[in-house]
Protein backbone atom coordinates (compact mmCIF):
# COMPACT_ATOMS: atom_id res chain seq x y z
CA UNK A 1 0.00 0.00 0.00
CA UNK A 2 1.24 3.11 -0.44
CA UNK A 3 2.45 5.16 2.33
CA UNK A 4 0.19 7.31 3.15
CA UNK A 5 1.76 9.44 5.58
CA UNK A 6 3.85 10.48 2.55
CA UNK A 7 0.99 11.82 0.53
CA UNK A 8 0.24 15.45 -0.56
CA UNK A 9 -3.65 15.89 -0.47
CA UNK A 10 -3.27 16.11 -4.19
CA UNK A 11 -1.09 12.68 -3.99
CA UNK A 12 -3.95 11.24 -2.07
CA UNK A 13 -6.19 12.00 -4.08
CA UNK A 14 -4.69 10.74 -6.93
CA UNK A 15 -3.98 7.18 -5.00
CA UNK A 16 -7.74 7.11 -4.06
CA UNK A 17 -8.61 7.66 -7.50
CA UNK A 18 -6.08 4.96 -9.58
CA UNK A 19 -6.94 2.44 -6.26
CA UNK A 20 -2.87 2.56 -4.85
CA UNK A 21 -5.47 3.52 -2.21
CA UNK A 22 -9.15 2.52 -0.80
CA UNK A 23 -10.99 4.63 1.03
CA UNK A 24 -11.54 2.30 3.79
CA UNK A 25 -7.78 1.98 4.26
CA UNK A 26 -7.27 5.94 4.09
CA UNK A 27 -10.02 6.57 6.67
CA UNK A 28 -8.57 3.88 8.66
CA UNK A 29 -5.35 5.34 8.43
CA UNK A 30 -6.68 9.18 9.61
CA UNK A 31 -9.12 7.75 12.32
CA UNK A 32 -6.19 5.98 13.42
CA UNK A 33 -4.01 9.25 13.64
CA UNK A 34 -7.15 10.96 15.59
CA UNK A 35 -7.15 8.12 18.05
CA UNK A 36 -3.53 8.58 18.64
CA UNK A 37 -3.32 12.39 18.52
CA UNK A 38 -6.77 13.72 19.64
CA UNK A 39 -5.79 13.24 23.36
CA UNK A 40 -2.72 15.21 23.12
CA UNK A 41 -4.73 18.10 20.83
CA UNK A 42 -8.24 18.40 21.27
CA UNK A 43 -8.73 18.66 17.32
CA UNK A 44 -12.31 16.83 17.64
CA UNK A 45 -15.34 17.14 19.45
CA UNK A 46 -16.79 14.02 17.91
CA UNK A 47 -15.39 11.34 16.04
CA UNK A 48 -17.69 9.62 13.89
CA UNK A 49 -15.55 6.54 13.54
CA UNK A 50 -18.43 3.92 12.19
CA UNK A 51 -20.29 6.10 10.12
CA UNK A 52 -16.97 7.02 8.35
CA UNK A 53 -15.78 3.65 8.04
CA UNK A 54 -19.54 2.86 6.07
CA UNK A 55 -19.19 5.94 4.10
CA UNK A 56 -15.36 4.45 3.17
CA UNK A 57 -16.84 1.25 2.15
CA UNK A 58 -19.63 2.52 0.07
CA UNK A 59 -16.74 4.97 -1.90
CA UNK A 60 -15.13 2.09 -2.84
CA UNK A 61 -18.12 -0.33 -4.42
CA UNK A 62 -19.30 2.65 -6.13
CA UNK A 63 -15.34 3.09 -7.34
CA UNK A 64 -15.88 -0.01 -9.43
CA UNK A 65 -19.12 0.58 -10.85
CA UNK A 66 -18.44 4.47 -11.62
CA UNK A 67 -15.60 2.99 -13.94
CA UNK A 68 -16.98 0.37 -15.54
CA UNK A 69 -19.65 2.96 -16.71
CA UNK A 70 -16.95 5.08 -18.14
CA UNK A 71 -17.97 7.62 -16.22
CA UNK A 72 -15.60 9.90 -13.93
CA UNK A 73 -15.26 9.72 -10.08
CA UNK A 74 -16.21 12.70 -7.70
CA UNK A 75 -13.83 15.00 -6.99
CA UNK A 76 -13.07 13.76 -3.53
CA UNK A 77 -13.41 10.12 -4.14
CA UNK A 78 -12.89 8.79 -0.72
CA UNK A 79 -11.08 12.23 0.67
CA UNK A 80 -11.04 11.76 4.50
CA UNK A 81 -12.71 15.68 5.80
CA UNK A 82 -13.79 16.98 8.97
CA UNK A 83 -15.94 20.42 9.66
CA UNK A 84 -16.14 22.58 12.27
CA UNK A 85 -18.53 21.73 14.81
CA UNK A 86 -20.81 24.90 13.59
CA UNK A 87 -21.81 22.96 10.79
CA UNK A 88 -24.59 20.74 10.99
CA UNK A 89 -23.78 16.91 9.29
CA UNK A 90 -26.52 14.67 9.36
CA UNK A 91 -27.35 12.20 12.13
CA UNK A 92 -24.22 13.91 14.43
CA UNK A 93 -24.96 16.46 16.97
CA UNK A 94 -23.83 20.49 16.63
CA UNK A 95 -22.56 21.76 19.94
CA UNK A 96 -21.63 25.80 18.50
CA UNK A 97 -18.97 24.84 21.19
CA UNK A 98 -21.42 26.58 23.54
CA UNK A 99 -23.08 24.85 27.05
CA UNK A 100 -25.58 27.18 26.82
CA UNK A 101 -27.96 24.60 24.54
CA UNK A 102 -27.79 21.16 24.82
CA UNK A 103 -26.93 19.70 20.86
CA UNK A 104 -29.33 17.37 18.71
CA UNK A 105 -28.66 15.40 15.72
CA UNK A 106 -28.99 17.34 12.69
CA UNK A 107 -31.63 16.38 10.50
CA UNK A 108 -29.53 17.64 7.14
CA UNK A 109 -26.05 18.18 5.86
CA UNK A 110 -25.13 22.13 5.63
CA UNK A 111 -25.08 23.04 2.10
CA UNK A 112 -20.96 22.94 2.12
CA UNK A 113 -21.14 19.69 4.12
CA UNK A 114 -24.05 18.39 1.21
CA UNK A 115 -21.65 19.75 -1.56
CA UNK A 116 -18.45 18.19 -0.33
CA UNK A 117 -20.03 15.01 0.56
CA UNK A 118 -21.22 14.51 -3.22
CA UNK A 119 -17.81 15.50 -4.21
CA UNK A 120 -16.59 12.45 -2.05
CA UNK A 121 -15.73 13.25 0.59
CA UNK A 122 -15.67 11.21 4.03
CA UNK A 123 -17.07 12.99 7.27
CA UNK A 124 -14.67 11.77 9.84
CA UNK A 125 -16.80 14.11 12.52
CA UNK A 126 -16.48 17.36 14.05
CA UNK A 127 -14.04 19.85 15.23
CA UNK A 128 -12.98 22.01 18.31
CA UNK A 129 -14.70 25.89 18.23
CA UNK A 130 -14.75 28.55 20.40
CA UNK A 131 -17.94 29.22 21.17
CA UNK A 132 -20.74 30.08 18.66
CA UNK A 133 -17.36 30.67 16.60
CA UNK A 134 -16.67 33.97 18.51
CA UNK A 135 -13.08 33.81 18.89
CA UNK A 136 -9.40 33.81 18.03
CA UNK A 137 -9.07 30.96 19.64
CA UNK A 138 -10.91 27.23 20.04
CA UNK A 139 -11.43 27.28 23.46
CA UNK A 140 -14.77 26.51 25.10
CA UNK A 141 -16.74 24.98 28.17
CA UNK A 142 -17.51 21.73 26.99
CA UNK A 143 -14.66 19.69 25.38
CA UNK A 144 -10.62 20.21 25.33
CA UNK A 145 -8.93 23.30 24.32
CA UNK A 146 -7.67 22.87 20.50
CA UNK A 147 -4.00 22.89 21.06
CA UNK A 148 -1.13 24.11 18.41
CA UNK A 149 0.51 20.77 17.12
CA UNK A 150 4.00 22.71 17.10
CA UNK A 151 3.71 23.50 20.69
CA UNK A 152 0.61 22.24 22.65
CA UNK A 153 0.78 24.85 24.86
CA UNK A 154 -0.17 27.27 22.84
CA UNK A 155 -3.15 27.83 20.54
CA UNK A 156 -4.44 26.67 17.81
CA UNK A 157 -6.10 29.65 16.80
CA UNK A 158 -9.67 30.06 16.15
CA UNK A 159 -12.64 29.78 14.90
CA UNK A 160 -10.86 26.89 12.88
CA UNK A 161 -8.59 25.88 15.12
CA UNK A 162 -9.77 22.24 15.71
CA UNK A 163 -9.22 21.86 12.02
CA UNK A 164 -6.47 23.74 11.70
CA UNK A 165 -4.37 21.55 14.38
CA UNK A 166 -5.87 17.99 12.73
CA UNK A 167 -4.54 19.37 9.42
CA UNK A 168 -1.29 20.23 10.97
CA UNK A 169 -0.46 17.32 12.71
CA UNK A 170 -1.58 14.95 9.95
CA UNK A 171 -5.34 14.00 11.50
CA UNK A 172 -6.77 15.06 8.20
CA UNK A 173 -4.94 15.33 4.86
CA UNK A 174 -6.83 19.21 4.13
CA UNK A 175 -9.55 20.70 6.09
CA UNK A 176 -12.47 22.97 5.05
CA UNK A 177 -13.01 26.06 7.32
CA UNK A 178 -15.03 29.15 7.51
CA UNK A 179 -14.00 32.76 8.09
CA UNK A 180 -15.62 35.51 9.51
CA UNK A 181 -13.48 37.66 10.88
CA UNK A 182 -9.97 35.70 10.21
CA UNK A 183 -10.97 32.30 11.41
CA UNK A 184 -9.72 30.39 8.65
CA UNK A 185 -6.41 32.77 8.71
CA UNK A 186 -5.62 33.04 12.22
CA UNK A 187 -5.55 29.14 13.09
CA UNK A 188 -3.41 28.61 9.62
CA UNK A 189 -0.89 30.97 10.58
CA UNK A 190 -0.54 29.67 14.38
CA UNK A 191 -0.69 26.20 12.74
CA UNK A 192 2.07 26.67 10.18
CA UNK A 193 -0.33 26.30 7.12
CA UNK A 194 -2.30 27.75 3.98
CA UNK A 195 -5.34 29.45 4.86
CA UNK A 196 -7.38 30.97 2.08
CA UNK A 197 -9.83 33.22 3.14
CA UNK A 198 -11.67 33.33 -0.51
CA UNK A 199 -13.82 36.10 -1.54
CA UNK A 200 -17.95 36.88 -0.46
CA UNK A 201 -19.67 34.79 -3.17
CA UNK A 202 -16.78 32.89 -4.62
CA UNK A 203 -18.08 29.49 -2.59
CA UNK A 204 -21.94 29.52 -3.92
CA UNK A 205 -23.35 27.99 -0.58
CA UNK A 206 -21.69 31.21 0.96
CA UNK A 207 -24.20 33.52 -0.57
CA UNK A 208 -27.15 31.41 -0.60
CA UNK A 209 -28.98 33.75 1.72
CA UNK A 210 -27.71 36.84 0.31
CA UNK A 211 -24.40 38.71 0.65
CA UNK A 212 -25.36 41.07 3.31
CA UNK A 213 -26.46 40.39 6.89
CA UNK A 214 -30.47 41.33 8.59
CA UNK A 215 -29.47 44.60 9.26
CA UNK A 216 -27.95 45.41 5.05
CA UNK A 217 -24.00 45.04 6.61
CA UNK A 218 -21.32 43.39 4.41
CA UNK A 219 -21.92 38.94 5.05
CA UNK A 220 -18.77 38.57 6.47
CA UNK A 221 -18.35 34.58 6.99
CA UNK A 222 -16.95 32.69 3.84
CA UNK A 223 -15.72 28.98 3.31
CA UNK A 224 -12.44 28.50 3.10
CA UNK A 225 -9.62 26.23 2.89
CA UNK A 226 -6.86 24.85 5.57
CA UNK A 227 -3.83 22.93 3.70
CA UNK A 228 0.08 22.14 4.19
CA UNK A 229 0.33 23.33 0.30
CA UNK A 230 -1.37 25.81 -1.98
CA UNK A 231 -1.89 22.63 -4.48
CA UNK A 232 -4.07 21.12 -1.87
CA UNK A 233 -5.49 24.41 -0.97
CA UNK A 234 -6.96 24.83 -4.56
CA UNK A 235 -8.01 21.25 -5.02
CA UNK A 236 -10.55 21.65 -2.04
CA UNK A 237 -11.44 25.13 -3.13
CA UNK A 238 -12.18 23.58 -6.59
CA UNK A 239 -14.35 21.07 -4.10
CA UNK A 240 -15.91 23.92 -2.70
CA UNK A 241 -16.99 25.69 -5.77
CA UNK A 242 -18.00 23.10 -7.48
CA UNK A 243 -15.77 23.76 -10.35
CA UNK A 244 -15.64 20.59 -12.42
CA UNK A 245 -12.73 21.59 -14.63
CA UNK A 246 -10.68 22.73 -11.34
CA UNK A 247 -9.52 26.15 -12.28
CA UNK A 248 -7.80 26.75 -9.12
CA UNK A 249 -5.36 23.22 -9.25
CA UNK A 250 -4.93 24.11 -13.55
CA UNK A 251 -3.36 27.45 -12.61
CA UNK A 252 -0.42 26.21 -10.48
CA UNK A 253 1.42 24.37 -13.40
CA UNK A 254 5.11 24.92 -13.31
CA UNK A 255 4.83 26.82 -16.19
CA UNK A 256 2.40 29.68 -14.93
CA UNK A 257 4.75 30.02 -11.74
CA UNK A 258 7.48 30.26 -13.61
CA UNK A 259 5.54 33.34 -15.92
CA UNK A 260 3.96 35.37 -12.96
CA UNK A 261 5.87 38.41 -12.08
CA UNK A 262 5.74 41.92 -11.71
CA UNK A 263 3.00 42.21 -9.49
CA UNK A 264 3.28 45.62 -7.77
CA UNK A 265 2.43 44.61 -3.69
CA UNK A 266 1.96 47.68 -1.55
CA UNK A 267 3.30 46.33 2.64
CA UNK A 268 1.11 48.12 5.22
CA UNK A 269 1.55 47.89 8.87
CA UNK A 270 -1.66 49.91 9.34
CA UNK A 271 -5.13 48.44 11.07
CA UNK A 272 -7.86 49.60 11.56
CA UNK A 273 -8.33 48.82 15.15
CA UNK A 274 -5.06 51.19 16.06
CA UNK A 275 -7.64 54.20 16.69
CA UNK A 276 -9.03 51.95 19.54
CA UNK A 277 -6.05 49.82 20.73
CA UNK A 278 -2.58 50.13 20.87
CA UNK A 279 -0.91 47.20 17.94
CA UNK A 280 2.79 46.61 19.35
CA UNK A 281 4.30 43.56 16.61
CA UNK A 282 6.53 41.07 18.38
CA UNK A 283 9.75 41.10 16.19
CA UNK A 284 8.60 37.67 14.90
CA UNK A 285 5.77 39.17 12.95
CA UNK A 286 8.60 41.85 11.93
CA UNK A 287 10.86 39.11 10.90
CA UNK A 288 8.17 37.12 9.06
CA UNK A 289 7.07 39.97 7.50
CA UNK A 290 10.34 40.80 6.04
CA UNK A 291 11.15 37.19 4.69
CA UNK A 292 7.79 37.42 2.97
CA UNK A 293 8.97 40.56 1.20
CA UNK A 294 12.47 39.26 -0.18
CA UNK A 295 10.68 36.18 -1.12
CA UNK A 296 8.47 38.04 -3.11
CA UNK A 297 11.51 39.94 -4.71
CA UNK A 298 12.80 37.07 -5.12
CA UNK A 299 10.11 35.90 -7.71
CA UNK A 300 10.48 38.97 -9.27
CA UNK A 301 7.62 41.22 -8.46
CA UNK A 302 7.67 44.85 -6.95
CA UNK A 303 7.00 45.61 -3.08
CA UNK A 304 6.80 49.06 -1.90
CA UNK A 305 5.54 50.86 1.35
CA UNK A 306 2.13 51.51 1.07
CA UNK A 307 -0.17 54.53 3.24
CA UNK A 308 -3.60 53.18 4.22
CA UNK A 309 -5.33 55.57 6.02
CA UNK A 310 -8.66 53.83 8.04
CA UNK A 311 -11.73 55.60 9.19
CA UNK A 312 -11.69 55.23 13.00
CA UNK A 313 -15.46 54.45 13.29
CA UNK A 314 -14.28 50.88 12.04
CA UNK A 315 -13.80 49.37 15.63
CA UNK A 316 -17.06 50.09 17.00
CA UNK A 317 -18.39 49.72 14.08
CA UNK A 318 -17.48 46.08 13.61
CA UNK A 319 -18.03 45.21 16.91
CA UNK A 320 -21.82 46.27 16.95
CA UNK A 321 -21.93 43.67 13.85
CA UNK A 322 -19.94 40.73 14.82
CA UNK A 323 -22.28 40.88 18.11
CA UNK A 324 -25.26 41.96 16.95
CA UNK A 325 -26.44 38.13 16.17
CA UNK A 326 -25.84 36.70 19.64
CA UNK A 327 -29.10 39.00 20.63
CA UNK A 328 -31.13 36.65 18.52
CA UNK A 329 -29.64 33.41 19.09
CA UNK A 330 -32.29 30.96 20.83
CA UNK A 331 -30.82 29.66 24.24
CA UNK A 332 -32.91 27.90 26.31
CA UNK A 333 -34.22 28.75 30.03
CA UNK A 334 -31.55 29.33 31.98
CA UNK A 335 -28.96 29.14 28.90
CA UNK A 336 -27.49 32.50 29.09
CA UNK A 337 -25.91 31.67 32.94
CA UNK A 338 -23.96 29.06 31.02
CA UNK A 339 -22.24 31.23 28.10
CA UNK A 340 -18.52 32.36 28.63
CA UNK A 341 -17.93 35.55 30.11
CA UNK A 342 -17.41 37.19 26.75
CA UNK A 343 -20.35 35.42 24.44
CA UNK A 344 -22.62 36.31 27.75
CA UNK A 345 -21.38 39.87 27.68
CA UNK A 346 -21.40 40.31 24.09
CA UNK A 347 -25.02 38.84 24.14
CA UNK A 348 -26.08 41.12 26.99
CA UNK A 349 -25.02 44.02 25.21
CA UNK A 350 -26.89 43.27 21.79
CA UNK A 351 -29.97 42.62 23.47
CA UNK A 352 -29.87 45.98 25.11
CA UNK A 353 -28.79 47.82 21.86
CA UNK A 354 -31.55 49.57 19.77
CA UNK A 355 -31.98 47.85 16.68
CA UNK A 356 -31.34 50.86 14.80
CA UNK A 357 -27.83 51.02 16.35
CA UNK A 358 -27.17 47.56 14.27
CA UNK A 359 -28.91 49.50 10.72
CA UNK A 360 -26.42 52.29 11.64
CA UNK A 361 -23.26 50.28 12.14
CA UNK A 362 -24.01 47.74 8.59
CA UNK A 363 -23.98 51.94 6.91
CA UNK A 364 -20.81 52.43 8.12
CA UNK A 365 -19.49 49.31 7.49
CA UNK A 366 -20.45 49.20 3.39
CA UNK A 367 -18.72 52.43 3.15
CA UNK A 368 -15.77 51.38 4.91
CA UNK A 369 -15.75 48.31 2.87
CA UNK A 370 -15.70 51.09 -0.25
CA UNK A 371 -12.95 52.60 0.78
CA UNK A 372 -10.99 49.82 1.40
CA UNK A 373 -11.51 48.01 -1.71
CA UNK A 374 -10.20 51.67 -2.91
CA UNK A 375 -7.17 52.22 -1.30
CA UNK A 376 -5.95 48.29 -1.46
CA UNK A 377 -7.16 48.41 -5.21
CA UNK A 378 -4.59 50.68 -6.12
CA UNK A 379 -2.04 47.97 -5.82
CA UNK A 380 -2.24 44.05 -7.23
CA UNK A 381 -1.97 42.59 -3.68
CA UNK A 382 -1.38 44.04 -0.16
CA UNK A 383 0.80 42.33 2.05
CA UNK A 384 0.31 42.75 5.74
CA UNK A 385 2.03 40.33 8.62
CA UNK A 386 -0.41 37.52 9.31
CA UNK A 387 -0.24 38.22 13.47
CA UNK A 388 0.88 40.47 15.63
CA UNK A 389 2.39 38.11 17.87
CA UNK A 390 3.16 34.53 18.39
CA UNK A 391 0.45 32.17 19.08
CA UNK A 392 -0.59 32.96 23.07
CA UNK A 393 -0.63 30.56 25.60
CA UNK A 394 -4.03 28.46 25.66
CA UNK A 395 -6.15 29.71 28.19
CA UNK A 396 -4.55 33.59 27.60
CA UNK A 397 -8.15 34.93 26.66
CA UNK A 398 -10.75 32.92 28.91
CA UNK A 399 -8.44 33.90 32.11
CA UNK A 400 -9.50 38.03 31.43
CA UNK A 401 -13.12 39.92 31.80
CA UNK A 402 -14.99 40.01 28.16
CA UNK A 403 -13.48 43.47 27.75
CA UNK A 404 -10.13 42.80 28.20
CA UNK A 405 -10.22 38.98 26.53
CA UNK A 406 -11.91 41.06 22.88
CA UNK A 407 -8.61 44.09 23.30
CA UNK A 408 -6.03 40.69 23.12
CA UNK A 409 -8.10 39.58 20.76
CA UNK A 410 -8.04 42.60 18.07
CA UNK A 411 -4.25 42.91 18.98
CA UNK A 412 -3.05 39.42 18.16
CA UNK A 413 -5.19 39.77 15.06
CA UNK A 414 -5.38 43.20 13.97
CA UNK A 415 -5.11 42.82 9.96
CA UNK A 416 -7.86 40.24 9.31
CA UNK A 417 -11.47 41.45 10.12
CA UNK A 418 -11.27 44.31 7.74
CA UNK A 419 -10.63 41.77 4.70
CA UNK A 420 -14.12 40.21 5.44
CA UNK A 421 -15.67 43.13 5.74
CA UNK A 422 -14.03 44.84 2.26
CA UNK A 423 -15.40 40.86 0.85
CA UNK A 424 -12.32 40.58 -0.98
CA UNK A 425 -9.96 37.14 -0.80
CA UNK A 426 -6.90 37.00 1.34
CA UNK A 427 -4.13 34.01 2.22
CA UNK A 428 -1.65 33.62 4.93
CA UNK A 429 1.51 31.47 4.41
CA UNK A 430 4.06 31.05 6.54
CA UNK A 431 7.37 32.60 6.17
CA UNK A 432 9.11 32.26 9.44
CA UNK A 433 9.89 29.33 11.93
CA UNK A 434 10.95 30.44 15.56
CA UNK A 435 13.98 28.93 17.17
CA UNK A 436 11.23 27.77 19.37
CA UNK A 437 9.70 25.73 16.31
CA UNK A 438 6.60 28.32 16.26
CA UNK A 439 5.60 29.75 12.90
CA UNK A 440 4.55 32.76 11.56
CA UNK A 441 3.54 34.26 8.77
CA UNK A 442 2.40 37.12 5.92
CA UNK A 443 -1.26 37.66 4.42
CA UNK A 444 -1.70 38.96 0.99
CA UNK A 445 -4.83 40.80 0.56
CA UNK A 446 -5.99 40.62 -3.24
CA UNK A 447 -8.93 42.00 -5.24
CA UNK A 448 -12.31 40.41 -6.08
CA UNK A 449 -11.54 37.43 -7.79
CA UNK A 450 -7.75 36.64 -7.49
CA UNK A 451 -8.34 33.65 -5.36
CA UNK A 452 -6.11 32.20 -8.23
CA UNK A 453 -3.29 34.84 -8.39
CA UNK A 454 -3.30 34.47 -4.43
CA UNK A 455 -2.53 30.83 -4.44
CA UNK A 456 -0.42 31.02 -7.32
CA UNK A 457 1.91 33.61 -5.62
CA UNK A 458 1.80 31.10 -2.40
CA UNK A 459 2.83 28.56 -4.46
CA UNK A 460 5.67 30.52 -5.82
CA UNK A 461 6.90 31.58 -1.70
CA UNK A 462 7.25 28.28 -1.06
CA UNK A 463 9.26 27.39 -3.97
CA UNK A 464 11.64 30.04 -2.44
Amino acid sequence: MTEISQLAATELRAALANGHVSAREATTYFLDRITELNPTLGSFITITAESALKSAAAADERRGSILRAGNPLPTLHGMPLAYKDLLDVAGVPTSYGTAAMKPAPAERDDPLVALLSAAGAVCLGKTQVPEFGLSCHSENLISAPARNPLDPSRSAGGSSGGSAAAVASGMLPVGPGNDGGGSVRIPASACGLIGLKPGLGTVPTDVREGRTDAFGAPKLTVSGPLAHAAGDAAMLLDAMTGDPQEGYLSALGERELDALQGLRIGISLASPFATTYPIPLAPEAHRALASGTARLGAAGHHTEEAAFHYDPRYPEAFSTIWTAGLGAAPLPAGGAGKLTALARSFRERALARAPQANFEAATVLREIAEDFRTQWGRYDLVLTPAMATLPPPVGHYLSHDADTDYMLQCQYTPFTSMVNVAGLPALVIPTLRTAGGLSMGVQLIGRKGSEALLLAVAAQLARM
